[in-house]
This record gives structure tokens, C-alpha cells and sequence, in this order.
């Protein structure tokens, strides 16, 4: 349930510093618990590539010719995430994606 302060303080008996207190200490715990929870707690490095013919007369630039932008993040533990993306633009990089596991 979505309470304020001072309703939550009423509830319990508290004062509402006491429960802003509790509140940030409840916080901070699972912001913890979270950060370990996540597989990307690591470093993690992020990059794109291209890949396709080596060179196509008269194209330049990325992605041309045929060439597929792929885009992957590797994170220290191992775990390497790939996904072929239709530009390497910010707006389409920060979508959500089914990112897949790669070896």
C-alpha cells in the first residue's frame, strides 16, 4: 500500500522522523539486495560491430553494403550478450531488447 510518512506514523505508534528513518534504512537494504541480485553487478564493457563484406564500391560509412550492426555488452564474470540491432542510435540501443546469451 502506498502510505505517507504520516499516515505510516499514526499506524505504528511512531513519530515521523522515526518512520523516515526506518523508511531510508529500508531503502538503502534493498537497493543492496537488488545490486547483488543483478547479473550486471560486474564490469561491465559495451560495444557495436559490424559485420558483413569486407567492402562495397561506392558505400561507406557503417552498416552499409549489407553489413549487420550488431551490438553486444560482456560482463567480467564471463557472460557475453549480443543482439543484431538495425542502428547503432542511442534511441534504439536504450529499447528494452531480449538480449541473447552468447558463448
Amino acid at each position: 500500500m502506498d502510505f505517507s510518512a504520516t499516515d505510516t506514523a499514526k499506524l505504528a505508534g511512531l513519530n515521523v522522523p522515526s518512520v523516515n528513518a526506518i523508511s531510508l534504512k529500508l531503502r538503502v537494504r534493498i537497493t543492496q539486495f537488488r545490486e547483488a541480485q543483478s547479473p550486471y553487478s560486474d564490469k561491465v564493457k559495451l560495444d557495436e560491430s559490424c559485420f558483413g563484406p569486407r567492402r562495397v564500391r561506392g558505400k561507406k560509412g557503417r552498416g552499409t553494403g549489407g553489413k549487420a550492426i550488431v551490438f553486444g555488452i560482456f560482463i567480467d564474470n564471463g557472460h557475453v550478450f549480443t543482439e543484431i540491432v538495425p542502428d547503432a542510435r542511442k534511441r534504439c540501443l536504450y529499447t528494452n531488447h531480449s538480449w541473447q546469451s552468447g558463448p
